[in-house]
């Protein structure tokens, strides 16, 4: 796909269709009435029939005349200046959504004078607007689908961002910024997405290797048995059931002792369970397909160092999966095992759907050993956050606060929402074991606070766990996205690293 940058009047653009966000308010920009009048009006009938409002994702396609465009959509996106990082990446994503099945190869989407909240500057709705298009395109859940062409978004040629009265320099390099970082997301949507009999912890690792090779990435790969020789005890007791062997992989880019701008070399760490039938605490048979998105952060962090990789080759990152399959069998570890963590504390694993923590604590203290001075991980790992916080907001701990701090202000530049939850201290004494230093569950109460402190036993440097348990996946279409695995936290790591440039 193309994508042009322009300054030109909106009404001079060469396109299938010329897309106008439609505020509640009344815009400053004075193009948008010579627009209206070269429509015959109809967007101003529109708006007193109240059938285009400006109310948010509310659209309209009209016949192009007297300009460039042969169509004209508007989009409501609600009052101009009320327009944050979230509505406006989801403007690019609803327009995609909006002309699904439409024979389009050619969009402009025009970004009139006002629209944005205080604080966005023009290249921040450029690259969010063109990145939500990106995203917009793609529809992950019908992967192994044939004949549904016409159900699909759009597939562009050229993507046009129109602003007025601006130097558009500058500004494709955004709009460049914004389309990687949007097929980034998608890549880790797709391979999120796919089936358990389709990804096994070994194809994880495959696609490690195909990033590895393009971008001359240092690889890890370890196998069950060299796992356990390290002494990954936790890690190693989640896939024992599976005929499927686990596989810890490892990424990274840049020089042994070498750190970004920032003095940092960020480690991200992401939950690779391919399928996770709870193993022995076996999971109810209600939603347990749902159970392949359990790989969801694993995919992230991997298309993540690939995003990086493209928009800054050579900066120094680690991008870590521990991939598992956690099935009941003859091998599985039981209710009451205990296990030595790579770190050495001793884990009683009185429940084996708690598998997830299991992993992530081996993989924090060995990226710990590879020199990370600063760690994030991302995980579908509590039903208990989308409980909490629903399918819009990801949960997380971290510690210190400025660490904190500096992630989730990442994710709001991205447009991505995080809520922070607190460590509660002196819920650790729940977590006490007769048999080990702890357990590795420890019942239904305070259970997300729970499992951010299970984590924080295996890290000694400034730390983040984001909970993508609710915000990974999708149930149903929304507006700007197709229904499947989301992407969330991609654009937050990129973001993030960026910052190390």
């Amino acid at each position: 796909m193309r994508i042009r940058v322009t300054n030109d009047r909106p009404w001079d653009i060469d396109t299938d269709v010329l897309a106008l966000p439609i505020t509640t308010d009344v815009s400053p920009d004075d193009s948008l009435p010579e627009l209206d009048r070269r429509l015959g009006g109809v967007l101003a009938d529109y708006r007193a029939m109240r059938e285009l409002d400006g109310k948010a994702w509310r659209s309209a396609l009209v016949r192009g005349t007297e300009m460039g465009a042969d169509w004209v959509i508007g989009m409501g996106v609600g009052a101009a200046g009320d327009c944050g990082r979230v509505t406006i990446g989801r403007l690019g994503g609803a327009l995609l959504r909006r002309l699904v099945g439409l024979p389009v190869n050619r969009l402009a989407i025009y970004l009139p004078a006002g629209l944005g909240e205080e604080g966005i500057d023009r290249a921040g709705l450029v690259e969010l607007v063109v990145r939500g298009a990106v995203e917009g395109s793609a529809d992950p859940y019908a992967i192994y689908r044939e004949g549904v062409e016409g159900d699909l978004p759009p597939q562009l040629e050229e993507l046009t961002i129109a602003l007025r009265d601006t130097d558009t320099s500058p500004l494709e390099t955004a709009a460049e910024r914004g389309m990687i970082i949007g097929q980034g997301t998608n890549r880790a949507r797709r391979l999120a997405q796919r089936a358990s009999n389709d990804v096994s912890p070994d194809v994880l690792a495959d696609e490690a290797s195909a990033i590895a090779q393009e971008h001359r990435l240092e690889l890890t790969v370890l196998g069950p048995e060299e796992a356990a020789a390290l002494g990954m005890g936790m890690f190693t007791a989640v896939g024992r059931g599976s005929d499927n062997p686990s596989r810890f992989i490892g990424l990274r880019s840049g020089k042994t002792g070498q750190t970004d701008s920032q003095g940092r070399l960020l480690a991200m760490v992401g939950k690779g369970v391919t399928f996770d039938s709870g193993g022995i605490s076996i999971k109810p048979a209600d939603r347990m397909e749902e159970m392949k998105m359990d790989k969801t952060g694993a995919c992230t962090v991997l298309a993540a160092i690939d995003t990086i990789a493209r928009l800054a080759p050579g900066l120094p990152i680690m991008a870590v999966a521990p991939a598992v399959e956690n099935m009941p069998g003859p091998h599985s570890t039981r209710p009451g095992d205990v296990v030595r963590a790579l770190n050495g504390k001793v884990v009683e694993v009185n429940n084996t759907d708690a598998e997830g923590r299991l992993i992530l604590g081996d993989a924090l203290t060995w990226a710990e050993r590879q020199g990370a001075t600063h760690l994030v991980d991302v995980a579908t790992l509590t039903g208990a956050v989308e409980r909490a916080l629903g399918k819009a907001v990801t949960g997380g701990f971290g510690a210190p606060q400025e660490w904190w701090d500096e992630v989730s202000a990442a994710g709001a530049r991205q447009g991505e929402r995080y809520w922070q939850m607190p460590l509660i201290d002196e819920y650790r004494a729940d977590m006490e074991s007769w048999y080990a230093d702890f357990q590795n569950s420890s019942g239904a109460e305070g259970s997300l606070v729970k499992s951010g402190l299970f984590l924080r036993e295996f890290v000694t440097r400034p730390w983040v766990h984001l909970d993508i348990a609710g915000t990974a996946y999708l149930r149903k279409n929304t507006p700007w996205a197709a229904r499947g695995a989301t992407g969330v936290s991609h654009a937050t790591l990129v973001e993030l690293a960026l910052a190390g440039m």
